[in-house]
């Protein structure tokens, strides 16, 4: 009799396990000892859950799967079971698809997805990047970057293309060699509740990257990056899927080498209806961030309820501790790593488009240095409102303040002169009233200046 029950239990429990659709790794031929490249047999795994339209694929506890490419498709979850890890093969030789498509000069994809839908990656798992792997020589300030031509085997972490109905929920994300997270023509996504932890010490190491995506909300996540955290963008990659628009971040924590939250660089289309609210930034070298260097526009931002704290770190990094940046120059001429992708295709000189109704409202800031906000000619940014907005001004390092730092452009990147609360070159309609600075005895404070 009991072994009659025990039988009917084992049916029971897999018909159960059929009619939720989830397929472990394990059944399809993972090992799961940290050894192994066990991306063939977890492809097997998508693969067969997409084919019996969608369902779960479980990356099981207690193990460690090494994998090179994994194609995630419609109507998969990829879940990850606490203390699973799913972490990038070090071997460069099998990252070969292009994160940017014709262009091969800024890395290749891990795990990605194309022209897809319902697509989630969830549970309290880790998605590793093995980051160090693919560096050079650890410095004081960095790691050496390898050397590369045309072509960087360096894998971003996620690259989603083209997906509409993204779930990204309580992963722990970490250690990215490249980009981590990329949504590029995305459509109605949410990222909510992941720990992303790259490496300090990593450059290029973004945190989100939203290219080109729309409907997107970012909630309640731990962000840690070399890079920007959060940057929002139009690369000239991917064009052909539009502007960037109604994004919503709310709830972050974020620590950044480079600018927490930014607005560019690469901007070829448009951004706007953009909204980050009830943020911490700490240590970060620079705090809120627009950087237009080409053709696009930014309009309709509103940051909100924020406290951060910028310092200075080295010339490795974009940013000289200016908690508040706004800008808009045109980027360096010439050529670049990436066969010239910075520009519009047949030309090696760019331009920038203008920058405007940008609102700061609630933002209580310690920094080294004070705001900088300016453009190549007195319209391009226009319409900047400071609403109850707290600067101290103070020492955290010993590095000397009053640079402000306008990389990349064409001229030599850095304005030196006093520290200013906000030092302002060529901009109009830029409403202070609503600014307080104070200055610690030890800082030569200049007060406000326009240029």
């Amino acid at each position: 009799m009991a072994r009659v029950l025990m039988l009917c239990m084992m049916l029971w429990a897999s018909l159960a396990a059929t009619s939720q659709n989830i397929y472990d790794i394990k059944d399809f031929g993972a090992i799961g000892d940290g050894v192994a490249d066990d991306a063939a047999a977890i492809q097997r795994a998508i693969d067969r859950c997409t084919a019996d339209g969608g369902g779960k694929v479980l990356v099981p506890r207690g193990h460690t799967f090494i994998a090179g490419p994994i194609c995630l498709k419609s109507n998969v979850e990829l879940y990850l079971e606490p203390t699973s890890t799913l972490k990038a093969s070090p071997d460069e030789s099998k990252y070969r698809q292009s994160a940017f498509g014709a262009n091969e000069g800024e890395g290749m994809m891990w795990i990605y997805a194309e022209h897809a839908e319902h697509i989630a990656i969830t549970g309290q798992g880790t998605i590793h990047g093995n980051g160090i792997a693919f560096m050079g020589a650890e410095l004081d300030d960095s790691y050496e970057l390898k050397p590369v031509t045309t072509f960087d085997p360096r894998p971003h972490v996620l690259t989603l293309i083209d997906v509409k109905g993204l779930i990204i929920r309580d992963v722990t994300i970490c250690e990215g060699a490249y980009w981590t997270v990329h949504l590029i023509g995305c459509h109605d996504a949410v990222i909510d509740g992941i720990n992303l932890l790259n490496n300090l010490k990593i450059r290029n190491g973004d945190g989100i990257d939203l290219d080109h995506s729309s409907n997107v909300r970012i909630a309640n996540c731990h962000i840690t990056s070399g890079d920007d955290c959060i940057c929002l963008k139009n690369r000239r990659e991917y064009e052909k899927y539009g502007s960037c628009h109604d994004i919503v971040v709310t709830n972050c924590v974020m620590t950044s080498r480079s600018c927490a939250i930014k607005i560019g660089s690469e901007n070829m289309d448009s951004i706007y209806n953009v909204l980050f609210d009830n943020c911490i930034i700490t240590a970060s070298n620079r705090g809120l961030g627009i950087q237009n260097r080409d053709e696009g526009t930014v309009t309709d931002i509103v940051f909100s309820n924020i406290l951060l704290q910028c310092q200075l770190w080295s010339d490795v990094w974009w940013g000289k501790a200016e908690p508040i940046y706004v800008t808009s120059y045109p980027r360096a001429n010439g050529n670049h790593k990436d066969a010239n992708w910075r520009f519009p295709k047949g030309e090696t000189v760019g331009r920038c488009g203008e920058v405007s109704r940008i609102y700061f409202n609630n933002i209580t800031a310690a920094s080294e240095n004070g705001c900088f906000v300016g453009g190549d000619t007195p319209d391009k940014v226009n319409h900047i409102y400071f609403n109850n907005v707290n600067i101290t001004l103070k020492r955290f390092t010993a590095y000397p303040t009053g640079v402000y730092d306008k990389r990349p452009c064409r001229d030599e990147g850095f304005v030196h002169d006093r520290l200013y609360g906000v030092y302002v070159e060529q901009a109009t309609d830029v409403h202070t009233d609503g600014l307080q600075v104070t200055a610690a005895p030890d800082m030569d404070f200049g007060g406000m200046t326009t240029n």
